[in-house]
């Protein structure tokens, strides 16, 4: 049998095999955690990772009453798991098994909510690639940002936060690519495809920031919505102010309801998430393309630092085959893409 030895410095220490330096580790991990002091310390910590399992666990439960605190956890909700590296390292420093222990819940709940949006569910296939992308009023230069978009390749590009005095603009640099399109309000949709039966929708705004028209896809008709919900602000003194946004969602899940098509999706900047409740009149019809076919979270605002997806692709009647996004323009938002089976 083939041993290994410690070489001898001279101080007295006979040879000691290296399986004994495991023996040891375990022996003094078990004194450790034979130590009262290592589960009384850290009960503080412990707290607050159990406060942060509630959070994510119950969110549902969080009421809107006072400041649409619900829908604001429900937004970013995903980075409640920034919080478990910083109790793991707090955790450590104090040497406290009863902070690491604890800090389990918050990891099963975590994993067991977004761990499955780390594995690439994209596939191959598909019949029809759409693309959204909220261009922003300000942006400086409209050509550039439509030539990108209709550069990933898709048949159906859905745009919103157009601005009257920029609409020909946007026309002329996809007149190229697409030989059909509407512009209704705020927002728009170009095609490669014939459209039929297009009209606006009314989000209860007082103008139009919505549509809905026909695509004449040569395996049928899809049904397509455009939409830019209105904007959400996070304010000291009111919370989080949505109470329009959520009107305007109710509205326009009432009008999908009412859809005779069967095979419909909604394009858009709906600025919420699919955990947010308030958009639940919408997200209850409709499946996400990037949770069932994407590849990570999908972030796509601000596009500086993506923190939140709140530019959608869903759909109802179609199977998702794979979705991404698109690199930044001159827009705060990114836009997106999906391609999807008929």
């Amino acid at each position: 049998m083939v041993q290994a030895y410690r070489a001898d410095t001279g101080n007295g220490v006979g040879p000691q095999r290296t399986g004994s330096r495991f023996r040891d580790l375990r022996d003094r991990l078990a004194r450790t955690f034979r130590d009262p002091g290592v589960w009384r310390r850290g009960i503080v910590l412990a707290c607050w990772s159990l406060l942060l399992t509630l959070v994510m666990a119950f969110h549902a439960q969080i009421p809107n009453t006072i400041g649409n605190l619900g829908s604001l956890t429900e937004t970013f909700l995903p980075w409640c798991g920034v919080l478990i590296p910083l109790l793991l390292v707090l955790g450590l420093v104090r040497r406290s098994a009863t902070a690491l222990v604890a800090l389990v819940l918050p990891v099963v709940v975590w994993l067991n909510m977004f761990g499955g949006l780390f594995f690439d569910k994209s596939g191959a296939g598909g019949d029809l690639t759409v693309a959204t992308h909220n261009v922003n009023a300000d942006n400086p230069d409209p050509a550039a940002t439509a030539d990108q978009v209709a550069g990933s390749g898709a048949d159906v590009v859905a745009l919103q936060e157009l601005p009257a005095g920029k609409v020909a603009a946007y026309e002329k640099a996809l007149a190229g690519r697409f030989r059909y399109h509407s512009v209704q309000g705020t927002v728009g949709l170009w095609s490669k495809y014939p459209l039929s039966d297009t009209r606006p929708v009314d989000l209860k705004m007082g103008w139009v920031r919505a549509m809905r028209t026909t695509v004449a896809t040569p395996e049928g008709p899809l049904a397509v919505y455009v939409a830019h919900l209105p904007s959400v602000r996070v304010k000291l003194h009111a919370g989080f102010t949505a109470n329009q946004r959520d009107q305007s969602a109710d509205a326009l899940g009432k009008a999908i309801s009412h859809e005779p098509l069967a095979r419909v999706a909604l394009l858009g900047d709906l600025n919420g998430t699919m955990n947010d409740r308030a958009l639940k009149a919408v997200t209850s019809q409709l499946r996400s393309t990037q949770g069932a076919a994407g590849d990570g979270f999908g972030f796509s605002w601000p596009a500086k630092f993506p923190m939140a997806r709140i530019d959608q692709i869903l759909v109802k009647g179609v199977e998702p085959k794979s979705s991404w996004s698109l690199p930044a323009t001159g827009s705060d938002h990114l836009p997106i893409a999906a391609r999807v089976a008929l």
